[in-house]
């Protein structure tokens, strides 16, 4: 039977992309001090059992997680108000099983992008949903997740733990085609001169600059972003752009980096 710590580390993986630090409103107190643990760009808020007691802002975090509870209407219904336009509840219940029930429940409340599964190790069950946007535009809808953090930071001026590149790698396979023995190769993109490393506070803001960037058709070539931690960026030397807008690339560089050294995926 896995343990709490298992079960818990399983719902951080739902966690959702967020600012450089994410707004978590932790029901009941119980998965604080877990995920805090794993990821250190949470800013975590208890929050009572009892919906009936919340006095949070709507529309103010970017993650509700509960452990052990069950989703009642008026839970899910508080949660939702709270929620920004892309948030996610998580709750996991070590104990039960997926059942269609659940998922409507979900629907029924309001949310989207609805998961139902077993919790880990084929024990207990994880519900996830998302608050829905308002807007079915993409572009709109990265745009508005980017907006939090400020642009145009120095790594002095910088106050987050983690920070995105754009990533060019070969090959270009995902896992399942690619080669046990084959050397993967990143790069990331820099401009200007001398050459300065374009970096992100999230990965909405990486998403906004590079679907800007491509469709204007000045950046060609990236294919995955990856996280890192400020140490890591820092440690490579030479200067950083921290949330550059997209109308500043000229010619486009790239530097090369070990894959080994970016932060596991959040999801």
């Amino acid at each position: 039977m896995p343990s709490r710590h298992d079960f818990i580390l399983a719902l951080a993986k739902h966690l959702p992309p967020s600012a450089a630090e994410l707004r978590l409103l932790d029901v009941g107190g119980e998965t604080g001090a877990v995920l805090a643990a794993r990821r250190p760009d949470l800013h975590i808020t208890p929050a009572s059992l009892s919906p009936a007691d919340w006095l949070f802002t709507p529309a103010s975090v970017d993650a509700v997680t509960a452990w052990d509870t069950a989703p009642a209407a008026a839970l899910l219904a508080a949660v939702l108000r709270v929620l920004r336009p892309g948030g996610r509840f998580i709750l996991v219940n070590p104990a039960g099983a997926v059942d269609v029930a659940q998922v409507q429940a979900l629907e029924q409340a309001g949310y989207t992008r609805i998961l139902v599964e077993p919790a880990t190790a084929g024990h207990g069950v994880l519900l996830r949903g998302e608050k829905p946007h308002p807007t079915a535009d993409t572009l709109a809808r990265v745009h508005s997740a980017a907006t939090r953090d400020a642009d145009g930071q120095t790594l002095a001026q910088y106050r987050g733990r983690y920070l995105h590149l754009l990533i060019a790698q070969t090959p270009n396979l995902p896992p399942w085609r690619m080669d046990p023995q084959a050397v993967i190769r990143w790069q990331a993109a820099a401009t200007g001169d001398p050459a300065t490393l374009l970096a992100f506070s999230s990965l909405p803001k990486a998403v906004h600059f590079m679907q800007t960037a491509v469709l204007r058709g000045s950046l060609h070539g990236v294919n995955r972003i990856a996280k890192f931690s400020v140490a890591q960026v820092a440690a490579r030397g030479g200067p950083v752009w921290i949330n550059p807008e997209p109308d500043i690339l000229s010619t486009v560089s790239w530097q090369a980096l070990d894959p080994a050294t970016a932060e596991a995926s959040d999801e």
